[in-house]
């Protein structure tokens, strides 16, 4: 067969993993290849490097177990606290804020995780909270510093706890696997006809994903995602029996304390000023009881040793 006819037709066997790229067509794409292979359409070892790379794609589309997604938290956990350190300068504020957490989480629509949900404080005078898959929590000092009642707090950890369920991270690693999957599937195919180990380029794809973590912190959460935290944390938020506008009010309080865009809530959201004005609106979808000065003694005692 014509050169010409060999490429066309794998043109269309990767054509058909790109497109479709869930694990039930990478597996028939595997299998064509297989098949092309067989009848000496195509280079074995480039029918070879095709069935192994649809099986890539096939892996990455795979839905990310809870355990999978509580060690992928810990991973990126692992990166943040390479350059952050853990404050224990007020073990009682720590384990107030962690109370917090919980009511949230218990009344929230996925309270139990592979681990649970636990919250830390970094020691920095930046502000900003990271929040990783699986329920690893973190809040600088300076951004707990802000805060100004409970209802503040809640709101930051509301925030947070609705990045963990909703996914963001997992599915931010997730659409980065299959994109690698692809890259690798379209590398293969030129990597076995010049000789290159199918498994080693394999391998390619399987160490990116440690990469991948990395960017979660580095460049954080779409815009549309911080959004979509925003509003599902006024509902967290009421039904932990907590204000929703404590989170206009927390925003406004980081409005005026505005920072180098190029660090903490800066650089990895969006404006104070872009939150208020998107959530704003919603909160008339939630009446509840203004309690807040009831937690006011509370608050003042968690935060009575400092921070």
């Amino acid at each position: 067969m014509k050169t010409k006819y060999k490429l066309l037709l794998i043109s269309i066997i990767l054509t058909f993993a790109l497109l479709f790229s869930c694990s039930t067509v990478a597996t028939v794409t595997g299998v064509g290849a297989q098949v092309a292979g067989a009848f000496g359409v195509i280079d074995q070892n480039v029918a070879d490097a095709i069935s192994q790379s649809a099986g890539a794609i096939g892996r990455a589309s795979e839905q990310i177990t809870p355990e999978q997604e509580y060690y992928i938290g810990r991973a990126v956990a692992a990166n943040i606290l390479a350059s952050y350190r853990i404050w224990n300068g007020n073990p009682a504020l720590a384990a107030y804020l962690n109370r917090i957490c919980r009511a949230i989480a218990i009344n929230s629509p996925r309270p139990d995780i592979f681990n649970g949900y636990f919250v830390s404080i970094l020691d920095t005078s930046e502000i900003n909270a990271f929040a990783t898959p699986g329920g690893h929590i973190y809040i600088t000092r300076g951004l707990v510093a802000a805060a100004d009642s409970e209802d503040a707090l809640a709101a930051i950890i509301a925030h947070e706890v609705a990045h963990i369920q909703l996914q963001h991270g997992v599915n931010s690693i997730r659409n980065n696997r299959i994109m690698q999957a692809l890259i690798v599937t379209g590398v293969s195919a030129g990597g076995a006809a010049a000789g290159y180990d199918v498994n080693e380029l394999t391998d390619v794809f399987n160490e990116s994903v440690g990469e991948i973590v990395t960017t979660l912190v580095n460049s954080g959460y779409s815009q549309a995602q911080e959004f979509g935290a925003d509003a599902m944390a006024l509902s967290l938020m009421s039904s932990a029996g907590y204000h929703p506008q404590s989170l206009i009010t927390m925003l406004r309080v980081l409005e005026g304390n505005q920072q180098d865009r190029s660090r903490g809530f800066g650089r990895t959201h969006p404006t104070p000023t872009q939150r208020i004005a998107n959530v704003q609106p919603s909160l008339n979808q939630y009446q509840i009881p203004d309690t807040r000065a009831f937690r006011t003694a509370r608050f003042n005692t968690a935060i009575r040793q400092g921070i």
